[in-house]
């Protein structure tokens, strides 16, 4: 491959990642229910929306939630892997595994989103506890229903809340069971 092929995998991985990571977090918070009046959600649905739209048209949202941003999602990591592929000289594998490298992708991803936010969750709730900010707001709306479930089955340790470690514990345990057998000898990193 040469200098060019390796700037367009480049550029397709990091562009690729960055809208479809927006996509993903557009999903993630419709399901945690977060304020869509929020400056940065408004950020995350405009940049999102031109592509989702055209999903919406075909898939119908079930019980509330809009499955239309994961299929985007989906199919724009299976273009991006594609993509790649492509430019890097490499022979284009069946459509089955470049959709399994796609979900695991996306498997991912999410992971990353959630490990990322409650580690912003965490710093901040030292730093700035009672912050109004729109980033903290969106970041606490976003781990509260992972959280939630570990904060009522640990009792109360005096003001110290330990249910970040079993999340974290708890988002290592599903990236071993979800992408670790999917990254097999010929997986494409990145996306």
């Amino acid at each position: 491959m040469n200098a060019f092929g390796d700037i367009g995998v480049l550029l397709i991985d990091t562009l690729g990642t960055l809208y479809i990571m927006a996509v993903l977090l557009r999903f993630l918070l419709q399901v945690s229910r977060a304020d869509f009046y929020n400056p940065i959600t408004q950020v995350i649905v405009r940049i999102t929306d031109p592509v989702v739209q055209i999903f919406r048209r075909l898939i119908p949202g079930i019980a509330g939630i809009d499955f239309s941003s994961l299929v985007c999602a989906l199919l724009l990591e299976c273009a991006a892997i594609a993509g790649m592929l492509f430019i890097s000289g490499n022979s284009m594998p069946a459509v089955g595994a470049i959709l399994t490298w796609s979900i695991a992708g996306l498997i991912s991803m999410i992971l990353n989103i959630y490990f990322w936010t409650l580690l912003i969750s965490i710093i901040s709730s030292f730093i700035a506890p009672f912050s109004g900010h729109p980033t903290l707001v969106l970041v606490r709306q976003l781990t509260e229903p992972v959280m939630a479930p570990f904060r009522r089955i640990l009792p109360p340790m005096g003001g110290l809340d330990l249910s970040p470690i079993f999340v974290f514990l708890a988002l290592q345990i599903l990236r071993i069971l979800l992408v670790q057998p999917l990254n097999a000898p010929g997986f494409v990193p990145g996306l």
